[in-house]
């Protein structure tokens, strides 16, 4: 069994995930209808899951592994642009920005905040040339995704020799205690919070739903794997705060 079918069929048995789909075309539907009814509250939420990391966090790791002035970026998985707006400041004036997600109204959102080429699409299917962008990102999104052969071997066909994927997630604390606390505070307190704030009501079914991802995620291992097997060198993943693991790889 590949490692996509593995993952399918653990989301299928896991009773997490039973109440929200019960097949790919199922969760594609779920999803992008959630995160378009909470597309206008999202920030505010993702404020409040934050954990003390945030926008200094997201330019700080893109950076890092390499994002450079006057490179070309594609941010998968784009959302509202959290990623996508410290990936705009850093390659500058010079470089070139693409946005994809498949939630419209997410990428809505994302162009009051920016101004960048945006593309309604998923990970697994991504309607670029071969070799077109020196860096692909992802934020927070890799739970999201259906089949990880699929997505990776799409990064590695859209970027250039040289070029770099990074990817960011939230991970599964090792202590049950600890895992029991970050579900309850994203699953309850954020959406709680969020609506006291007025900002927006409709980020409560989402966020139940990313404590959840976050229960039925997987470990490093298959996902460093599946780099691999997509044809990426160095694969790495490094974790901060014990929390935000990124996985990094090179295009040969």
């Amino acid at each position: 069994m590949t490692a996509p079918q593995k993952r399918t069929a653990a989301l299928k048995s896991d009773p997490r995930m039973q109440q929200y789909f019960g097949n790919e075309d199922e969760r594609r539907a779920m999803t992008q209808a959630m995160f378009d009814q909470a597309a206008p509250g999202y920030d505010n939420a993702e404020a409040l899951t934050a954990l003390g990391s945030g926008a200094w966090y997201r330019r700080e790791v893109l950076q890092r592994n390499g994002l450079k002035p006057g490179m070309t970026l594609l941010d998968v998985a784009a959302g509202t642009g959290l990623v996508t707006v410290a990936g705009h400041e850093l390659v500058g004036p010079q470089g070139r920005v693409w946005a994809l997600d498949p939630s419209p109204g997410m990428l809505a959102e994302l162009r009051k905040k920016v101004d960048v080429e945006t593309i309604v699409a998923y990970a697994e299917s991504i309607p670029l040339p071969d070799q077109q962008v020196d860096f692909v990102s992802m934020g927070y999104a890799l739970r999201h995704v259906g089949d990880l052969n699929l997505a990776f071997a799409e990064y590695l066909r859209v970027l250039r020799p040289g070029g770099r994927v990074c990817i960011m997630e939230i991970s599964r604390p090792q202590s049950r205690w600890l895992r029991g606390l970050m579900h309850f505070h994203i699953s309850v307190i954020v959406p709680v919070l969020a609506r006291l704030t007025r900002r927006h009501a409709d980020v409560k079914r989402l966020w139940e739903y990313y404590g959840d991802t976050i229960e039925s995620a997987l470990e490093p291992e298959p996902i460093l794997d599946a780099l691999r097997r997509a044809g990426f060198a160095d694969v790495q993943c490094s974790v901060t705060m014990g929390v935000f693991r990124e996985y990094t790889g090179r295009r040969p």
